[in-house]
């Protein structure tokens, strides 16, 4: 991020630097970044599944999931196992968690990245 708060790089920005926010049905998260002029992201909220987001707001430029160290603790049944990310050109980045790899779960973390190539590199 930059002096004023804007994200530089989506893909290397590091979850606990934005405002902590609670969403609908309690789901607590992460706003980084500015919205880029007309961002559809703002109308978001942190814990809409991605059904709603992608009924909301439309395809993403790209798309993909990724696990996280917590799947790597033995006997460790709870969420937050693997993320799934959604990229859109000149919006962001919006990060969800909690069910299956391939059903996304809730948005956890909405990354505000006017300059974002859409492309998870």
């Amino acid at each position: 991020m930059n002096e004023s708060g804007e994200v530089i790089d989506s893909g290397a920005v590091e979850m606990g630097h934005g405002e902590k926010v609670t969403g609908i049905n309690g789901y607590e998260g992460e706003i980084t970044g500015k919205p880029a002029p007309n961002s559809k992201f703002t109308r978001l909220k942190i814990g809409m599944s991605m059904k709603q987001v992608r009924d909301l707001i439309g395809e993403p430029t790209d798309e993909g999931a990724y696990i996280t160290g917590k799947a790597f603790i033995p006997f460790y049944f709870g969420g937050d196992r693997h993320r799934y990310e959604l990229a859109y050109k000149g919006q962001g980045r919006l990060i969800f968690a909690g069910k299956g790899m391939s059903t996304g779960g809730n948005l956890i973390w909405i990354i505000h990245n006017k300059n974002d190539s859409g492309y998870r590199e």
